[in-house]
């Protein structure tokens, strides 16, 4: 029993969280590999049946470690959410990730983005988009019947998957969401977040001192109130109704 065990032990297949290699080369390529992740995160935070991840593993084919690869980010409808150690397609319903993202940093070779069009187009990806923030270049496929094609311009293309819209007119990509609002670094948030708390702030301290005021004048009107109080019960006393005056 216990050799059937050791056996049976020995022969179990390991999937690596980890191939030792840092998430990103530079601060250009982490900071929008965050932004894309956290903010499609945010995009469907009340749908509990989209997973977004970014550098995670992903596993397509049950007993073949050796067969994966770890998008910047990716978006799997139809799977919930969660921590995982690795995306392990078999036990997510066998759902492929509908949508992938990359993003260039000077150390990607064509042979390297090549062979990931080939992984993504042979395990199901239906989106496929790379940026490169250095030349402000985004290109993206699609999938068709017979495969991923290669989008002739992405200027205000809309995914069909995500809704998300990207704008090439500028300097640097930009992404809106389907309400139009366009995604924000984590210093734009803290920023609009500082500027919200300073209103609140100033609002605050403005009823404040309008309720300070109001105050000031209900004083006032009470003090006024017993002056006059004062003058009727004098004039009564000296024989004057102060109410036929």
């Amino acid at each position: 029993m216990v050799s059937q065990m050791q056996s049976l032990s020995s022969t179990e297949i390991i999937y690596p969280e980890s191939d030792g290699k840092p998430m990103a080369d530079n601060t250009k390529q982490f900071r929008w590999i965050v932004v894309i992740q956290q903010n499609l995160d945010w995009m469907f935070a009340n749908d509990p049946n989209v997973f977004v991840a970014g550098d995670l593993f992903w596993y397509p084919v049950e007993g073949k470690p050796r067969i994966v690869t770890a998008p910047d980010v990716m978006v799997v409808v139809g799977r919930p959410k969660g921590e995982r150690g690795s995306y392990q397609q078999w036990l997510e319903n066998n759902i492929a990730p509908q949508v992938v993202f990359e993003i260039l940093s000077p150390s990607n070779s064509t042979v390297e983005m090549d062979k990931k069009l080939l992984f993504y187009e042979r395990y199901g990806v239906e989106e496929y988009y790379i940026y490169n923030p250095d030349s402000d270049e985004l290109q993206g496929w699609i999938r068709h019947e017979e495969g991923l094609e290669i989008l002739e311009s992405l200027n205000n293309y809309i995914s069909p998957c995500l809704g998300i819209r990207f704008d090439c007119s500028g300097e640097e990509l930009k992404i809106y969401r389907p309400d139009g609002e366009k995604f924000f670094s984590y210093i734009e948030i803290n920023q609009m977040l500082e500027e919200e708390r300073q209103r609140a702030t100033q609002s605050e301290t403005a009823l404040a001192a309008e309720r300070e005021r109001i105050e000031t004048v209900e004083t006032e009107l009470e003090a006024e109130k017993m002056r006059s109080q004062r003058l009727a019960e004098r004039l009564r006393e000296m024989g004057i109704n102060p109410d036929e005056l």
